[in-house]
């Protein structure tokens, strides 16, 4: 499996599960749980999956609880305190101080020191159990109107309690596993509001900056539980997730509610990203698929993006240049808010997973070989 693709394939950890070897996973997953990162002089040439800035400091995150930080553009790189040896998937701050990274085992980790030393927050444990308790309110309440319903209701409540038995089973058969899932993607909105996303429809919301967290999932329509790759905020209160099997999903009163987008394409999503104009942004995907919308994410417009290498992430400087990233080594730009777009190859050919600009036509990106500083086509600076 290609290493980027360990950012997107929610289900790495619950697919290698058996029957008979649930024991062995779990108590893997408790180790990973509790065993702090240890320090690599190899650190930022290790797999790293996200950047981020924080204030003028760049925190990248990644494989076995690296995080790793820098004051001087990438030229050198210093390795945070972290409480966790998960895969870390990823970064966001808001404000030069707060930030908060996740990843498997449904870890959500805190930084109020700009990224030099992280606190945990939440983890799938406490995902298992939240979940549980809000499907078994869930069927104790449906069981309860059942009783006083009308006879022409009750055949459909009786429907309804089933699946809500169904979501229970599952919830509990979780829990027997572990922390198991892992979250894709981070938003904070301010230093207090913020969400992730990740496996089988995993939404959780806090209007606390972490200091409790909301299961959100329930708030979206997704029976078949697909995965949710990525979440961004497009306009003030406007919030789109995206993911598995082309799902797309808006809030417009910030993540309260959720109305289904009809998708462009069936295939997965794995990035969406502003584009610095109004109401603009892209979503993009496996096989070089892009899109573009000019009215947060209502409709879709088909980019040409010149590739057919799988896109992951994508990052604007704020004065129309648009840099997205992938697969294979590709490297794609634009000059012009995302209405069209040439490709780079990098020589090494490896997956980048991130990319952030550091000036107008310098950028920093970290992929399947670590960290390396570019130009505004990704070839290495040094």
């Amino acid at each position: 499996m290609n290493a980027i693709f360990a950012k997107f394939r929610a289900s790495l950890i619950v697919g290698a599960v058996t029957l008979g070897s649930i024991s062995t996973q779990v108590l893997a997953v408790e180790d990973v749980l509790v065993t702090p990162s240890v320090k690599a002089v190899k650190a930022k040439q290790s797999l790293l999956l996200d950047i981020a800035k924080a204030g003028e400091r760049l925190v990248a995150v990644g494989a076995r609880g690296h995080i790793l930080f820098s004051d001087d553009n990438g030229d050198n790189w210093q390795q945070s305190k972290v409480p966790v040896s998960v895969l870390l998937t990823s970064v966001v701050f808001s404000g030069e101080n707060n930030g908060w990274a996740v990843g498997h085992s449904g870890v959500v980790l805190h930084s109020s020191d700009k990224g030099a030393t992280w606190v945990k927050q939440f983890d799938g444990n406490a995902a298992n159990k939240m979940i549980i308790t809000q499907s078994e309110n869930v069927v104790s309440a449906l069981r309860s109107e059942i009783e006083s319903a009308p006879e022409e209701e009750i055949e459909e409540m009786e429907y309804q309690l089933e699946e809500a038995e169904f979501a229970l089973d599952d919830a509990r058969f979780d829990a027997e596993i572990g922390a198991s899932k892992p979250l894709l993607d981070v938003f904070f909105m301010n230093e207090k509001e913020g969400l992730v996303v990740g496996a089988y429809g995993f939404i959780f919301k806090t209007v606390d900056g972490g200091a409790s967290w909301k299961n959100y999932g329930s708030k979206v329509e997704n029976p078949d539980r697909f995965h949710f790759n990525t979440i961004t905020q497009v306009s003030e209160n406007t919030l789109v997730v995206a993911g598995e099997a082309g799902v797309i999903f808006r809030s417009e009163d910030r993540g309260e509610t959720w109305e289904t987008v009809e998708s462009p394409y069936g295939g997965s999503f794995f990035g969406l990203a502003a584009t610095g104009e109004k109401n603009t942004m892209l979503a993009f995907g496996l096989r070089g698929n892009l899109f573009r919308s000019i009215d947060a994410g209502k409709t879709w417009d088909q980019v040409d993006s010149q590739t057919e290498s799988t896109l992951v992430s994508a990052v604007h400087n704020g004065e129309g240049d648009i840099s997205i990233v992938g697969n294979s080594g590709a490297i794609l730009f634009s000059d012009d808010g995302g209405r069209t777009f040439t490709e780079s190859i990098r020589s090494d050919r490896l997956g980048t997973a991130s990319v952030i600009f550091v000036k107008q036509d310098q950028m920093v990106i970290v992929g399947e070989s670590g960290v390396h500083q570019t130009d505004s086509s990704g070839h290495n600076l040094n």
